[in-house]
């Protein structure tokens, strides 16, 4: 199972592979994630976006709970993350993460997301994002586990 990102862009860079591949090591089935990069559209603004979005929904699956990026969701803590993923697991659906381009996601994306979430009212570049995400995945799993790397 997993956890799966779907992301628009270009491939990582050697400070993102080289942050994300220091918790890729440490993360345990079905905290273990598998990144699918896919290439930014060669179009702009609306156009773009419904193409990247369309692309993006193509590789989701009928049962997939999708957690979608985005810094108008809601922001969540991380033991409030762990939990909601746990819940996921315990039921074997599979997560799929979705980081969308520049322009965003188009709102079918949004309607196919079971859950919205903002890593933060700040906008980051997207290479900064899935590190990111990389390290609170982690957390979470250390996290449910019982393990001491998350510190309240």
């Amino acid at each position: 199972m997993g956890i799966r990102v779907l992301a628009i862009g270009k491939k990582h860079e050697s400070w993102v592979e080289e942050g994300i591949g220091r918790y890729a090591k440490r993360m345990k089935k079905p905290y273990d994630v598998a990144w699918q990069l896919l290439p930014h559209s060669s179009r702009e603004a609306d156009a773009a976006r419904t193409e990247e979005s369309e692309r993006l929904l193509a590789k989701v699956g009928a049962q997939d709970y999708v957690v979608l990026l985005d810094e108008r969701g809601k922001n969540v803590d991380s033991p409030a993350l762990a939990a909601q993923l746990q819940r996921q697991f315990d039921t074997s659906k599979p997560v799929t993460v979705i980081i969308g381009g520049a322009y965003g996601v188009a709102d079918s994306v949004h309607q196919r997301a079971n859950f919205v979430w903002s890593l933060s009212k700040l906008v980051f570049p997207h290479q900064l994002v899935r590190l990111i995400l990389a390290e609170q995945l982690y957390r979470a799993q250390e996290i449910s586990g019982g393990r001491p790397y998350h510190h309240t």
